[in-house]
């Protein structure tokens, strides 16, 4: 049980540290939706986009993470695009919120052999929040600190720059996160004031060559943090089955791991998705492969989506992933 007690307090405190300023990423992106990752993504389609995700980890739990989340891009010219995203994240008794904006512009490489360069930037707006009306007395502590007062909540604003490759089937994405240092206490002296990482996400969509309507797409992603040499992958793999009316329903599978310990995985996810017209509709759920795996029943993530005002561009760079 002690040990259990030690592994919890450092996943909430890791947890901690990537929450501010920088929610998780878990397998939403893997929901047709990279924009998640990414504000290159933005603009890149035939609709206006909408993701409605929620996500329950560790259920179980009690004060577990839990977070809502609302994705929205769409086309402003030919070559642009623009995005939103709205959060709430919640872990334990701290809770975030906030939003980011981006703009992401797309250049054609070579025509013939479909090359294109997508540039993208996202502001974000983050409010990070102790809910201390919360605060709970036990045997070991049966008054509240009278120190703890007020509302204890701060709010940053930061950066996000990226850059995404495509040729055909073929994507690479470099995002780099949170690119101005924060305000820190510095009295403590124990928060990183630079919370700078980097996302890579790459991939390939393979067309089967008898079935043109069936494609397979394996794909990875790596997230390393600047402040401490923290870092981890997740190698994926989806198979998508489209008809003659793009509509299309796939499912895949998620291995994530640090990257010192890859025989030893955090968590591994099966995970399915439909889109018919205009409706999206994905599923997932991840296996808690460490010591708190028999104290909980997993992660789960729903993610419903709508298309609107379908509107094929005239330039290639931005049209749609899977045309």
């Amino acid at each position: 049980m002690k040990k259990l007690i030690i592994y919890s307090l450092f996943l909430v405190l890791a947890q901690g540290y990537s929450q501010e300023l920088n929610l998780p990423v878990f397998t939403q992106y893997l929901a047709d939706n990279p924009f998640v990752i990414s504000p290159t993504y933005a603009g890149i389609g035939d609709n206006l986009r909408i993701r409605v995700n929620g996500l329950t980890q560790w259920v179980g739990i009690k004060g577990a993470p839990d977070n809502q989340s609302v994705y929205a891009d769409f086309r402003i010219a030919n070559r642009s695009g623009v995005g939103i995203s709205l959060y709430n994240d919640r872990n334990g008794l701290t809770v975030q919120k906030g939003l980011k904006a981006s703009f992401a512009h797309h250049l054609i490489l070579d025509y013939y052999s479909d090359q294109f360069l997508s540039f993208g930037l996202t502001y974000n707006l983050n409010s990070f929040r102790i809910d201390i009306e919360d605060f709970e007395t036990n045997y070991e502590s049966p008054i509240i600190d009278p120190r703890v007062t007020d509302d204890r909540s701060i709010s940053n604003n930061n950066f996000d720059v990226g850059v995404l490759y495509r040729n055909k089937g073929f994507y690479f994405s470099l995002n780099v996160n949170n690119i101005l240092p924060k305000d820190i206490d510095n009295f403590t002296g124990i928060e990183p004031d630079l919370l700078l990482n980097y996302q890579i996400y790459s991939g390939l969509v393979i067309k089967n060559k008898t079935n043109k309507l069936l494609e397979i797409e394996p794909s990875v992603f790596f997230q390393y943090f600047d402040s401490d040499d923290r870092s981890s992958t997740d190698l994926n793999i989806k198979i998508r089955k489209l008809d003659k009316r793009d509509d299309y329903f796939w499912g895949g599978i998620s291995y994530r791991f640090l990257n010192d310990q890859f025989f030893n995985p955090l968590n591994l996810g099966p995970m399915a998705g439909i889109k018919k017209s205009n409706f999206y509709f994905a599923y997932a759920y991840q296996f808690t492969i460490n010591d708190l795996a028999g104290y909980n029943s997993g992660t789960h993530m729903i993610t419903i989506g709508f298309d609107f005002f379908q509107g094929i561009s005239n330039c290639s760079c931005a049209q749609s992933l899977l045309r």
